[in-house]
């Protein structure tokens, strides 16, 4: 009888993990694999059942291509300039300078304002009387009886830039600690063998460096690519509805304002499909399929 016992004991312990995950797996099915699910489902739901009417009336529609192209061009500067700004701060900091963990901790400061809060301080900021234009009169910039009118109406490429600004202000930090954490990861020998051979600084990161920290530059590159295809709150916040329209915005209009729930179901699985999208294309452009291919052989 004991040793019978203490077979269940024995079996019952090597599913203990598993038994750890289950509140996990149920909160994940109940909060994101449920209504996922009917999200989906919603999208292809017509009066008479199945139907991709709604698909087609989205990508009839004129502003799903305006978002479309807008969205995409936020992408690519913003990721590009938030990369390239994150990595000089990031290679700042690892040199452990005098102040380096203060510097760090105000850097991070935007990374934790929820996203209405900061889209509130850019909106004010670049109000006709607002912080912009009162810093840029202090520094000498800016004449006090002519102010700019930043949120001038139609000026869309002058709108893209404020939005890369401010939205560069906020995903900058989740990019440079991304990169930072990788930086220190990385061992100072090769560095000290790289400069033993001669080789300048500008040599050592773009040969050394780079290479070395390429699965967090991947990292940064994915998780700030999703983050601007879901950008939304700042721009409403700014500009407010329509005025310079991006995807999410869109499926939001569509099921809170309009009422349209199928086609912000619609909207929203596009969406989706242009994320999953990117990151496959991410991921196979850094060869990361090809490094998978190679472990299975």
């Amino acid at each position: 009888m004991p040793e019978k016992l203490g077979g269940w004991k024995t079996r019952l312990a090597s599913y203990y993990p598993y038994y750890l995950i289950v509140p996990a797996v149920l909160y994940y099915i109940a909060f994101w694999a449920i209504p996922a699910a009917s999200g989906v489902a919603l999208a292809f739901q017509g009066p008479q059942g199945f139907t991709l009417r709604y698909f087609n009336y989205v990508i009839r529609d004129p502003y799903f291509y305006q978002a479309l192209v807008y969205t995409f061009t936020f992408l690519v500067i913003s990721v590009t300039v938030e990369f390239i700004l994150a990595l000089a701060v990031a290679l700042l900091i690892n040199t452990n300078f005098k102040g380096a963990s203060l510097f760090l901790f105000v850097a991070l400061i935007p990374m934790v304002l929820p996203e209405i809060s900061y889209g509130a301080i850019w909106a004010t900021g670049y109000a006709q009387h607002g912080w912009v234009n009162s810093l840029l009169v202090h520094l000498g910039l800016m004449d006090p009886r002519t102010p700019m009118s930043w949120l001038a109406y139609g000026k869309i490429a002058r709108w893209m830039t404020l939005l890369i600004v401010a939205e560069a202000w906020r995903g900058l930090p989740s990019v440079m600690i991304i990169l930072l954490a990788g930086l220190q990861g990385i061992s100072k020998e090769y560095g000290e063998a790289a400069r033993i051979f001669g080789a300048t600084g500008f040599q050592t990161l773009r040969k050394v460096t780079l290479p070395l920290l390429k699965p967090s530059i991947q990292t940064a590159l994915i998780l700030r690519a999703i983050g601007a295809v879901q950008i939304f709150v700042i721009v409403t916040v700014i500009f407010g509805h329509r005025n310079l329209p991006v995807l999410v915005e869109e499926a939001v209009y569509y099921f809170r304002e309009l009422h349209q729930k199928q086609l912000g179901a619609a909207y929203a699985l596009i969406i989706m499909g242009i994320v999953v999208t990117l990151s496959v294309l991410y991921l196979w452009l850094f060869g990361s399929f090809k490094g998978e291919e190679g472990r299975g052989e």
